[in-house]
């Protein structure tokens, strides 16, 4: 008799070639895959073939409804599937990189994802110099929160309602406590997923989904150093700048880069002071980094 059931689920925890998948029988199975394939990411959706009550195959993918990668000139890092936000993290200190933050926001936009800028550690006296900073966010409509995350993050839990939430950010801005202040039974279901998955390691080294309720899910991610963006074309990047579109389909040339080209509607609106300098340096190093990508190929 053939002990292997077809079912459907949702993936957990990523890691390697190793995935969880919350099936609908009910079990929560650990999954290996078919041939060389791994490019599955937490909250993909997925058929499994069940090899008892804790083991499975994943073989095959439903069509996602939105993606969160980011990428750089050698491979592409999946994040989070299906999600409808990325709660980006910052605080005061460690500092954090604007230029990070510039690059999680253009992923999440080209994703059809809504950004969620939350700056925690607010109780710092050096949180006012980075509102300040990040007033040039709010000013192009991107929702901030500030909260102190070891203290309450009540302020929040209204925010992540209803979404399947993905927690992005730099290392040391705080996301861990954020999910263990939303979610108390966390860290003891971070260590059932690691000896699930045989990793022994209790801190965000692999992507995990939590449900906060039935309709309320939150990943949580590792910290990232960089977050690359060169899947995204020159138009698909300049188009994720939000502050770039009023400007876009205005230039002299259909294909302009926005560069240094003659007749440049977003070179123009730069100069006239209604781009940012430092939004307007960090495009164009993206975009400089990504042709010259595209010409290896």
């Amino acid at each position: 008799m053939n002990s292997e059931t077809a079912t459907q689920g949702l993936v957990t925890a990523a890691f390697g070639r190793s995935f969880l998948v919350e099936c609908s029988d009910g079990a929560v199975r650990e999954c290996s895959t078919r041939g060389k394939r791994s490019d599955y990411a937490c909250g993909d959706e997925v058929s499994v073939l069940a090899q008892g009550r804790d083991q499975g195959v994943i073989t095959a993918c439903s069509p996602r409804r939105s993606l969160l990668y980011r990428s750089d000139q050698w491979k592409q890092k999946l994040i989070a599937a299906n999600v409808t936000q990325a709660v980006m993290v910052v605080a005061p200190v460690p500092s954090f990189d604007l230029d990070v933050l510039d690059c999680c926001i253009a992923a999440a936009e080209h994703a059809g994802i809504r950004p969620l800028i939350v700056l925690n550690k607010s109780d710092l006296p050096e949180s006012a110099k980075s509102a300040t900073a990040l007033a040039l966010f709010t000013g192009m409509g991107y929702p901030l929160l500030q909260i102190t995350a070891r203290d309450s993050v009540e302020a929040l839990r209204p925010h992540l309602a209803g979404q399947r939430n993905v927690l992005v950010g730099e290392s040391g801005m705080g996301k861990s406590t954020i999910l263990n202040g939303l979610m108390p039974q966390a860290a003891a279901q971070t260590q059932d997923v690691s000896r699930a998955l045989g990793t022994g390691k209790h801190t965000t080294s692999h992507a995990r989904l939590y449900h906060l309720d039935a309709q309320t899910d939150l990943i949580d991610t590792p910290g990232v150093q960089a977050f690359g963006v060169h899947h995204l074309a020159i138009d698909e990047l300049a188009a994720a700048f939000a502050d770039f579109r009023p400007f876009l389909g205005h230039c002299r040339f259909r294909d302009c880069r926005h560069l240094e080209e003659p007749g440049c509607a977003v070179l123009a609106a730069h100069e006239a002071g209604d781009i940012d300098t430092r939004r307007m340096a960090s495009y164009q190093a993206l975009a400089q980094q990504n042709l010259a990508q595209q010409k290896k190929f």
